[in-house]
């Protein structure tokens, strides 16, 4: 097995349990849904102190939540498989009775008076919510710190930075402060810090999740699940799917289950995408990848050469960020637009400069993209790639010290094309780094396969789990498989 961050080993022994063992241990009542939230709490301020990862952790709404899953459990009801697993929030999205800042100081410090589709439904099922997590300035950038909660700061070493914009709650995850948490993707907001931090997250097809209010950044915005097993983000994945009437993006007959079944990696197409489209690929990140794709070979799998659509997905995509940027520009009065992020200002004019040609060209070439993209995942079972081109870099900063990048597209361009094509895609870790940071892969597979993902996942998972950490001798390239 991987190891876990250090937060992570000196937390409760509660806090180290997963939602199947939790479940089982509540319906023996050998465990209660209250210990284990007020243990959680007790890790989450431990967490907070150190890394700066949540928001608000809410004790008198957790603890009442967990009062009332213990009841049901005690009675034989629990409102789901999930009742009383305690979770966290991501705080771009809606709470009934909690501020939603979006890390901003242009926003309002009014309650909100509804949950949005995806908190509702993981309401209905009877998790406990612990607190809200932090995310840069409106979701903007993949690293997390705001003008409003300052920066927050990854667990493997505190110098660095966790990812983002759902860096809170990978945060949360890897240091045991919570089982579930809700995070949001535009442009790799899930997975690059899963990756960074060592945890499971995942991407589902666009719109399986429902979604409301719609994100500036609309159709390129995902919700899903990270967590630190593919077990856990499963079965949180499966408490967030429902139809909800106000997300059009959702159409009738989409599937809202998951069916997912065990996988024989002997019989799998994997293609493999190998280099970003954008920026450097570091040679340990490279090295990692290569040898659980050798293993995965020497397991009988067949990998091939992803090749890659040749198109400009780069510029499709600036164009897509930069107008949802602009969009909630527009809607801030002068006095909010001073109180920004200044990436985030500089962002926004740059989106306001853009054509009604650059848009809607911008939006036929990702038609083509995503069609393009639906063609070759008809040819594989999944695709596997780097979750991201480097490992985690200075807390504080949007790029990597002393590098020719100037901004976070030119790190991350394994992530934002599956925004674009709306796959579902899956992160795990697969080794720590020489420098003591953990790296994951990146799983994808065709719209609609969620499952299918995740069940590969799990494979791919237990097939880690199975050869531990030291992988320094399995470093075989795949140009020799």
């Amino acid at each position: 097995m991987l190891p876990k961050c250090d937060l992570f080993d000196s937390a409760p022994a509660l806090c180290q349990l997963g939602a199947e063992e939790l479940a089982e241990r509540y319906s023996t009542g050998d465990v209660s849904p209250v210990e284990v939230a007020k243990a959680t709490i007790e890790q989450a301020f431990r967490v907070q102190e150190s890394l700066n990862a949540f928001t608000f952790i809410d004790v008198e709404g957790a603890m009442k939540a967990a009062k009332s899953s213990e009841d049901r459990w005690r009675l034989g009801s629990p409102m789901s498989e999930v009742d009383g697993i305690p979770t966290t929030l991501k705080e771009l999205v809606w709470v009934d009775g909690w501020k939603v800042r979006f890390g901003s100081n242009a926003s309002s410090e009014v309650p909100l008076k509804s949950d949005a589709p995806s908190v509702a439904l993981l309401r209905k099922s009877g998790v406990v919510f612990i607190g809200q997590t932090a995310s840069p300035e409106f979701g903007w950038k993949t690293v997390t710190d705001s003008p409003i909660w300052g920066a927050t700061r990854n667990p493997w070493n505190r110098s660095k930075t966790p990812g983002g914009s759902s860096g809170g709650g990978a945060v949360a995850a890897a240091a045991g402060a919570g089982v579930f948490h809700l995070g949001t993707d535009a442009g790799g907001s899930i997975r690059i810090p899963a990756s960074f931090t060592g945890i499971v997250g995942m991407k589902p097809t666009f719109a399986r999740v429902p979604n409301y209010p719609p994100s500036g950044f609309f159709s390129l915005s995902h919700t899903g699940p990270m967590a630190r097993t593919v077990d856990d983000v499963e079965r949180m994945l499966r408490a967030m799917l429902g139809r909800d009437l106000n997300d059009w993006s959702q159409r009738q007959g989409d599937a809202l289950e998951l069916m997912t079944h065990a996988v024989d990696i002997s019989q799998l197409k994997v293609a493999f995408w190998s280099k970003p489209l954008a920026g450097p690929l570091d040679p340990e990140v490279e090295r990692a990848v290569n040898a659980t794709l050798a293993e995965l070979a020497s397991y009988g799998a067949a990998i091939v050469p992803f090749d890659f659509p040749a198109m400009d997905v780069v510029s499709i995509f600036d164009r897509h960020w930069l107008s949802g940027a602009a969009l909630k520009f527009a809607t801030l009065s002068e006095m909010e637009r001073n109180l920004l992020d200044p990436g985030f200002h500089a962002a926004a004019e740059r989106g306001s400069l853009l054509s009604a040609t650059d848009l809607l060209d911008a939006q036929v070439s990702r038609a083509r993209f995503g069609a393009a993209m639906d063609r070759l995942l008809c040819e594989v079972d999944v695709v596997i790639s780097p979750a991201t081109s480097i490992c985690a870099f200075d807390v504080g900063l949007e790029v990597p010290p002393d590098s020719a990048m100037k901004s976070w597209p030119e790190w991350s361009s394994f992530s934002y094309p599956l925004n674009l094509s709306g796959q579902p895609a899956c992160v795990i870790p697969c080794d720590v780094l020489p420098n003591g940071l953990p790296i994951g892969i990146q799983i994808f597979g065709a719209r609609g396969q969620d499952d299918r993902v995740l069940a590969i996942a799990r494979a791919v998972e237990a097939l880690i789990a199975e050869r531990g950490l030291n992988t320094s001798n399995r470093m075989a390239s795949t140009a020799a498989l």
